[in-house]
């Protein structure tokens, strides 16, 4: 269980309440995120994560209705027209409460669109949601190493290969497919040749040539990981996405999401931290040992207090390089940076909270173990720590 919103009274969350990049709108934005996470998502999250369950339609329907699926797309089509700072802010939001929650919503915001319009106004209604197949068992970290082959046959494509860690993908509208149209040429590099797919398909099943087996996770639950065999997927020519680049650059547009993705992991990374140390206060407040609450030992407050400015320093990261994001600046950098200390603090976070609640902490009675198994994940996916620090010191060095 997670402590309640009565048990968390009098207990000051670790949102932040002012910062030069939160304005009143933003702070607004943020409230009402703050307020339905924690009202609607996270009892959701306590009843089925332990059963391993999916994120429910209705919880669904309403990520739609407040416009979570078109944070990031113009408001001529529908969305919200904002940025990728309070695409960010909702995330943490939602990820206090569950982190498959903070995940689904880019599956939306444009994902699989190609500049489509009518795509686009389903994607921020809702209606447009995908599964991201670029991954295979030998292609995670080394993406250009994709081994999924597409060849023409006649006006169209067939497809044929091995996709891992598919999150949504039967449940999805679409898949977004990565797959390499033609060995790499001489002199150039392994990613030439590699483009986007869209495989559209009905909600619940997948396409004819398509078969799926779900990965046993040990956590991230509520979105179902898929390995994908691909075997004859037939597809339409258009289904070749046009990046408006030169044909064999869908590498190149893959990798353009990533600043924007490494950032909503560190947002969803602050998340999960936020909540183990918001659920730790209240815990040591009500826990007696000794004859007093264990709140009181000095040991257990110093904690809490590192805790809390790792916390809010992860944050003051992730919101610069949002920002930075917005403002057109390159930031490969300060994303990557972002999403390496805020991932590497919500591990040691949450493992620190899992400790205060000492043998409560090692059951499902408690959140706490799921916001220990979950941030585990912030720092493998979207580029693992060793990537992001090979990133960061590559640019310095």
């Amino acid at each position: 269980m997670s402590w309640s919103r009565k048990n968390l009274e009098g207990v000051e969350t670790l949102a932040p309440a002012a910062s030069v990049y939160l304005t009143p709108e933003r702070l607004e934005l943020q409230r009402t995120a703050r307020t339905f996470a924690m009202e609607e998502v996270l009892p959701v999250a306590d009843e089925l994560d332990p059963q391993r369950g999916e994120i429910p339609d209705e919880l669904m329907a309403r990520l739609a209705e407040l416009g979570y699926f078109g944070v990031m797309i113009d408001r001529e089509h529908g969305g919200l027209g904002l940025g990728v700072l309070e695409y960010a802010l909702i995330c943490e939001e939602l990820a206090r409460a569950w982190m498959s929650v903070a995940s689904i919503i880019a599956r939306g915001n444009g994902t699989g669109c190609a500049g489509r319009p009518d795509l686009l106004e389903r994607s921020a209604r809702g209606e447009w949601i995908g599964g991201i197949a670029f991954s295979e068992p030998s292609a995670g970290s080394d993406l250009a190493n994709v081994g999924c082959h597409a060849e023409r046959d006649g006006d169209g494509w067939v497809i044929t290969g091995t996709k891992r860690w598919v999150g949504h993908a039967k449940r999805a509208d679409f898949l977004h497919l990565l797959a390499r149209t033609r060995d790499p040429r001489e002199g150039h590099g392994r990613s030439d040749g590699l483009e986007l797919f869209l495989v559209e398909k009905a909600r619940g099943e997948f396409p004819a040539g398509v078969t799926g087996t779900p990965i046993d996770k040990i956590g991230y639950y509520g979105l179902t990981t898929w390995e994908l065999q691909i075997d004859g997927l037939r597809l339409p020519a258009d289904a070749l996405q046009d990046t408006g680049q030169d044909e064999g650059q869908g590498f190149k547009e893959s990798l353009r999401w990533l600043g924007p993705a490494r950032v909503q992991t560190a947002a969803r990374a602050v998340g999960l931290a936020r909540g183990a140390v918001e659920d730790a206060i209240a815990y040591v407040k009500q826990r007696v040992q000794f004859g007093h609450p264990i709140g009181d030992q000095q040991v257990i407050r110093h904690a809490i207090a590192d805790m809390s400015a790792q916390v809010e320093a992860a944050r003051q990261l992730y919101l610069h390089a949002a920002w930075l994001v917005d403002s057109g600046v390159a930031a490969d950098v300060e994303t990557s940076q972002a999403k390496l200390v805020a991932s590497e603090t919500a591990e040691r976070v949450t493992s620190r909270a899992l400790q205060i609640f000492g043998g409560n902490g090692y059951t499902t009675e408690y959140s706490a173990e799921r916001y220990w198994r979950d941030a585990r994940l912030t720092t493998i996916f979207e580029g693992t720590s060793e990537i992001q620090r090979k990133i960061v010191s590559d640019a310095l060095l």
